[in-house]
């Protein structure tokens, strides 16, 4: 869904436009409005915006000034100067300019809407496959790209290497034509594919590549980046603004991610008919401590919350995310293989490749020692998992875990830990559904409490830590109704309850419900009730 933000210093055309648009296109749009140039700045800085409907004259900035500021956010937006001057002066400034048109106020509502949905046309038909494929170009050779990967994959297992021979890390990245600055933090992004497990290796390589190619079309104007594919399967990128000078950028770097992410994940859902999850550094690290932002970003993506739905995860330092960085520990790269389909929640695969791993041993009767390794490498598997997750007193009695001589037989043994497996996925199915109950409970609960505040897709979405059009699809999934479609309800039970006081006037029940304007909100009542504010209080005194 792409985001529309409408602005304009005079009040009644603002609103009206705003009434309009959530008429006639609220299934395609996100609707925002700003009577001002600094508030419409306030928008962009919170969120990607699209599409900017804005007058071409406004006190304190005018619209053209305002259009190369929304350039330096989301260089990407299309921008519709709406204005009831027709100099040429300003109608040529504006076409100069890419991706800008320019409309008259007196050319109506129904020229304006067509306007914007030709422009949503626009968006759709540049994000096809075929045309980014069109506008891609290879950046790096197949050789140096390997030899990138490999580097980067040295570092990823230990990253405190890089603060021992810090001069080399430049020399390094000179050497190879790494597109990264040794002496700027980077910004680390996991993408989860959901491709099939059954998928074979070559059909997985092209939707990695692929992928890429989406990904670079769209952050190569403000972003430098490496992407590689870690040991779990998941693609990896590093990344760095592109005018590392820029502060305005650099400030406004995570939020620009998160905005452009959406349109990858749209993107690659439409051209590749895959969803991709991604899960971001809330902020840069050195160089040095990537592995450990690694691992962090690894253990938020294993306690998503849904299923099936693409999503954007952001580690903000304050989130409890509970994690086992000893390195010390080196399981093998099958039980590894057996940890990331627990960690994603796939049972059957996990079951499956469970007996792939202990058949054989109990089939080997003589290798006594071979058994007693590999029970213990999958007991303690699931010790770190229990305990990552503090399942100590939910999973049951597990003392024998780490005990194997009190198992009778081999077979007793590896039973033992298919059945405590099983218990550990019963508890991690009723978790994610608990804390999605949780999460959907609180935000209804907010919303009750402050329906005379901003409760805009943006505010609900930075409050809970969600990506806003994941917010907006997670909030329908559990919930049942869309949450602007609550939020009207919310509004609308609320303002009857407080029409029956006679002493407050329609304009306070307003106020108090959260419209600053009485004829909207009079418009708002009789749309959603067939009657007026006035209307319906008079019912209520006939009644008594």
């Amino acid at each position: 869904m792409y985001r529309l933000l409408i602005v304009d210093d005079e009040e009644i055309i603002t609103e009206a436009l705003y009434e309009v648009f959530n008429e006639i296109m609220s299934d395609e749009l996100d609707i925002y409005k700003a009577y001002s140039a600094k508030e419409a700045l306030n928008w962009l800085s919170r969120t990607r915006i699209d599409i900017v409907l804005t007058d071409i004259r406004m006190p304190g900035k005018s619209g053209l000034e305002l259009m190369e500021e929304i350039r330096m956010y989301w260089p990407r937006c299309r921008i519709v100067f709406l204005t009831g001057f027709s100099e040429f002066e300003y109608a040529y400034q504006a076409i100069q300019k890419p991706n800008v048109r320019y409309l008259l106020k007196t050319e109506g509502y129904a020229k304006v809407t067509q306007t914007v949905q030709e422009v949503i046309q626009e968006i759709n038909t540049e994000n096809q496959m075929y045309n980014l494929l069109q506008q891609s170009q290879e950046q790096m050779d197949t050789l140096r790209f390997m030899k990138q990967g490999e580097y980067f994959r040295c570092l990823l297992d230990d990253s405190r290497v890089s603060d021992e021979h810090e001069d080399s890390l430049m020399l390094e990245f000179e050497g190879l034509n790494i597109d990264l600055d040794a002496q700027v933090p980077v910004v680390l992004a996991l993408g989860h594919l959901s491709y099939s497990f059954e998928a074979a290796y070559i059909e997985k390589n092209e939707m990695y590549s692929l992928t890429r190619v989406i990904w670079n079309s769209f952050m190569k104007e403000q972003i430098n980046s490496f992407a590689l594919v870690d040991k779990h399967g998941d693609l990896l990128w590093f990344l760095q603004a592109s005018h590392n000078d820029d502060e305005i950028i650099n400030n406004h770097l995570i939020k620009y991610l998160e905005g452009t992410l959406e349109l990858i994940q749209q993107s690659c859902m439409e051209s590749l008919g895959i969803s991709i999850s991604f899960t971001i550094s809330g902020g840069t690290c050195a160089w040095n401590e990537v592995s450990n932002q690694y691992e962090r970003l690894r253990q938020l993506q294993k306690m998503k919350i849904g299923d099936g739905v693409s999503l954007i995860q952001i580690d903000h330092n304050d989130q409890n995310i509970t994690s086992n960085l000893n390195d010390s520990i080196r399981l093998g790269p099958r039980v590894e293989i057996l940890t990331a389909h627990l960690d994603a929640g796939r049972s059957e695969q996990f079951f499956e490749y469970f007996e792939g791993i202990v058949q054989p041993v109990l089939q080997v009767n003589d290798s006594v020692h071979r058994s007693i390794e590999t029970y213990y490498s999958i007991a303690l598997m699931m010790l770190s998992y229990i305990n990552r997750f503090g399942l100590q007193c939910s999973i049951g009695d597990y003392s024998k875990l780490m005990r194997f001589d009190e198992h009778t037989s081999f077979q007793e043994a590896f039973q033992y830990l298919k059945l405590l497996g099983e218990r550990i996925f019963k508890l991690k199915s009723i978790d994610e559904r608990d804390r999605s109950s949780l999460i959907i409970e609180k935000i209804c609960k907010f919303i009750q409490e402050h329906l005379s505040e901003d409760l805009s897709l943006v505010r609900l979405a930075e409050m809970y830590y969600f990506n806003p059009s994941y917010l907006s699809r997670f909030f329908k999934l559990e919930h049942g109704v869309k949450l602007s479609e609550y939020i009207d309800e919310c509004r609308a039970k609320k303002a009857k309850e407080l029409l029956c006081n006679s002493e407050l006037k329609v304009r306070d029940v307003a106020l108090l419900v959260g419209y600053e304007a009485a004829h909207s909100f009079t418009r708002f009542f009789k749309k959603t009730t067939g009657m007026t504010p006035q209307e319906y209080r008079d019912s209520i005194i006939v009644e008594r």
